[in-house]
């Protein structure tokens, strides 16, 4: 396995993670007129093929 490359990788993916992510919270609260409140939210990575399910639970404050 080639260290850089690995690294590299993971953090294109994680980076890619973040942003569509962010993007989606974003259109969710602007779509539902939400400018309070807190959100639950929950992520979840799989690796296919290889049994790991790994999930973050969180809250989003509005204001």
């Amino acid at each position: 396995m080639n260290n850089d490359n690995f690294n590299m990788s993971m953090r294109k993916f994680l980076k890619q993670v973040g942003v569509t992510s962010q993007q989606a919270i974003e259109e969710h609260v602007r779509k539902a007129g939400l400018t309070s409140g807190q959100l639950e939210a929950k992520m979840t990575l799989t690796i296919e093929g290889a049994g790991v399910v790994h999930e973050v639970k969180g809250r989003i404050e509005l204001d």
